[in-house]
This record gives C-alpha cells, structure tokens and sequence, in this order.
C-alpha cells in the first residue's frame, strides 16, 4: 500500500508515552493500527445501527447470550494459546 505523509497534532504526553513504548520507528505503524482499528469499529457500528433498523433493537436476553458466546469463544482461545506455548518457555 502507497503511504503519505500527514501533520496531526496530538497530545504531547500520549504521543511520548507510545514513542517510548514503540521506539522511534514503530511510531507510525502504532497510530495506522489505531486508525485502523477505529474504521473497523465505526463500520460495526453502521452494521449494527443497519440491522436494528432492519430486524429491531437487539433485546437483553439476545445480548446476554452474545455476551456469553464471546466470553466462551475468548476463553477457548486463551486455552489454545496456552497448549500452542512450548514447554520450554511455559517454565
């Protein structure tokens, strides 16, 4: 993917914070990611204002078991991460 360069003005002590954590050169792939991450977010947002349009408000009893299935679906793959670490680093 081409890049380009933009000016944004962010808060001196968050964009410190992430340098520090990233290093110099990892600055620029950190905020890509964030803004990336907040496209993806808006667009399940316009996904889900779509179906409530279409189908209904979601009801607590359909959260409820969504919820259930996430937390379900994240502890599976905390369990699949933990048997994927060898046993030499698992010590």
């Amino acid at each position: 993917m081409a890049t380009k360069k933009y000016t944004v003005t962010l808060p001196e002590e968050l964009a410190e914070e992430i340098r520090a954590e990233v290093g110099p050169g990892g600055f620029s792939r950190y905020v890509t990611d964030a803004i990336e991450r907040q496209r993806e977010r808006d667009r399940l947002h316009e996904l889900v204002e779509w179906l409530e349009e279409e189908h209904g408000p979601v009801t607590p009893e359909e959260a409820a078991w969504a919820e259930a299935e996430r937390l379900s679906i994240q502890q599976e793959t905390a369990e699949r991460k933990a048997r994927a670490v060898p046993e030499s680093k698992a010590s």
